[in-house]
């Protein structure tokens, strides 16, 4: 691709390397001002200016590629679509992405949004698709790019454009919230309009709880185990994988913001007059808060919701009692679960002295936050790496969990460390299994820390300081008056290199 250097409509400015400030003072010139308000407002910044992740648009990437007949085109420099692809790809992906290619002379003149909008025309086939999603990355999003033009539909083919720069989203975990958002309002629309295409599985007769989060695939049978002494069963959960899920989970009679930063898909539940209740079935006092505030929520009998929780309940407590956790543990992490996670850890008997996520502080996770303070946990929202590693070099703990660099870091110090995403999240979280996976995965990795500490004693000095690169038996010796001599020569090149004063 040419070059990419002027991201404003007018020409002038810095490329996607320019950094935030001025690509923010560039967007707003563009007029994008509103939609980077409402980032603001849905995904606020702080206490430090923005979290260490990947892309944030990979997030909205990855809500698009898992959703059947759905197209999704990207809009930005090659090197950013490259690095998004690659990554997609490298979770799973098995879909092509579109990109539409631009130069400076073609972003300056508008002509990428013409190039757009016949990419967008190529590609609507309804036979193939159900919807087309947009993405405007960093430099097209500060030039102004105005993705709101295109038309709304195309042969009944859906067209969501957003605008996901890494300037304006903090981190990809909200990312995904901006096209689910952007997703459940359009479908939201359509079914204020009349009717609508009917969900796959749709529970006609029972009244049904939307969970808003990704999930491990096993926890949301749990949780509809746990609903179901109360005549509850679950819409399809948010971010969907079809288009017709939306109306399925609009429908619902109570919405669980399980992961709590969904600021724009709790936000069109509410439009849709549907109550949204926080936290999750969590530990044993977490998952009957829950079942009450679910149960409440959805008017159901107070004889039923008891009856929810002595079945639930008392199964979580045999595994729990059978699977003890004692250790110290410090936890950080982007997926938004980490306050969870952290609740069932000290409900299981480990002690976590610091939670850190990259995530910003709301409403939706003030019960987690609570009841963990109450408990002498420090919660860090927007956490940054330099935090999490501080929390843990003073901490020691038995294990650490957190993001990869963090993990590297333990691992440097003989602490044994898990990399949350990939172990933690990737197993089930609610209920008797949550329990029972959390438990096993703490104790595997704290049995390791004599190993780690024979590990970082054999390999101490290698790789820093004399010891870079191959092995020596003996550090190499300077040949005699060798040190004096450099000296000498460096103290001669620089008076020949020195300027003559003018007389």
């Amino acid at each position: 691709m040419a070059d990419t250097a002027s991201p404003t409509s007018t020409g002038t400015g810095s490329g996607c390397h320019g950094g935030r400030e001025t690509m923010l003072e560039a967007a707003r010139a563009a007029g994008k001002s509103e939609t980077l308000d409402r980032l603001l407002a849905d995904y606020p910044r702080g206490p430090h200016d923005q979290p260490q992740s990947m892309c944030p648009a990979f997030g909205s990437l990855r809500v698009g590629l898992r959703m059947r007949r759905t197209a999704t085109i990207l809009s930005g420099s090659a090197c950013c679509v490259y690095g998004l692809t690659f990554t997609a790809h490298f979770y799973g992906a098995r879909r092509t992405v579109g990109y539409v290619p631009f130069n400076s002379e073609s972003l300056v003149r508008g002509q990428l949004f013409e190039d757009i909008r016949e990419a967008v025309f190529k590609i609507a086939k309804p036979e193939d698709y159900d919807a087309v999603v947009v993405i405007n990355l960093c430099v097209p999003t500060a030039s102004g790019v105005p993705l709101d033009l295109l038309p709304k539909q195309i042969e009944g083919v859906r067209i969501i454009g957003i605008d996901v720069p890494g300037f304006g989203v903090p981190t990809h975990a909200e990312a995904k919230d901006v096209l689910a958002g952007a997703m459940l309002k359009y479908a939201r629309l359509e079914a204020e309009e009349g009717p609508v295409q009917r969900p796959r599985n749709h529970k006609a007769d029972q009244p049904t709880v939307a969970l808003i989060g990704e999930l491990f695939p096993v926890d949301p049978i749990g949780i509809g185990a746990m609903l179901q002494p109360m005549g509850l069963a679950l819409a399809p959960s948010l971010p969907s994988r079809e288009w017709r899920d939306l109306y399925g989970a609009l429908d619902c009679r109570v919405a669980a913001a399980i992961h709590p930063f969904y600021t724009a898909t709790i936000r069109e539940f509410i439009a849709a007059g549907r109550p949204v209740v926080g936290s999750g079935p969590i530990g044993i006092d977490g998952t009957a808060a829950w079942l009450d505030a679910i149960g409440k929520a959805a008017n159901v009998a107070t004889a039923k919701v008891e009856d929810a929780k002595n079945k639930t309940l008392s199964a979580l407590r045999g595994v729990m009692a059978a699977s003890p956790i004692k250790a110290r543990i410090t936890l950080s992490g982007y997926e938004g679960s980490e306050l969870l996670v952290a609740r069932l850890l000290v409900e299981a008997g480990a002690e976590v002295p610091y939670v850190g996520t990259a995530c910003p502080r709301t409403e939706w996770s003030d019960p987690d936050r609570e009841w963990l303070e109450t408990r002498g946990v420090h919660v860090q929202y927007r956490a940054s790496l330099e935090q999490d590693v501080a929390a843990m070099m003073e901490v020691k703990p038995d294990l650490a969990v957190g993001t990869t660099p963090l993990v590297q870091k333990a691992k440097e110090l003989g602490i044994p460390a898990l990399y949350f995403t990939n172990m933690v999240s990737a197993r089930p979280l609610f209920g008797p299994a949550g329990a029972g996976a959390l438990a096993a995965i703490v104790a595997g990795q704290t049995k390791g820390r004599e190993r780690f500490a024979r590990m970082v004693g054999f390999f101490e000095n290698v790789g820093t300081g004399e010891g870079t690169g191959y092995g020596f038996k003996d550090v190499p010796k300077d040949p005699p008056g060798a040190k004096e001599r450099y000296r000498k020569a460096r103290l001669t090149r620089a008076k020949v290199d020195a300027p003559t004063a003018e007389v």
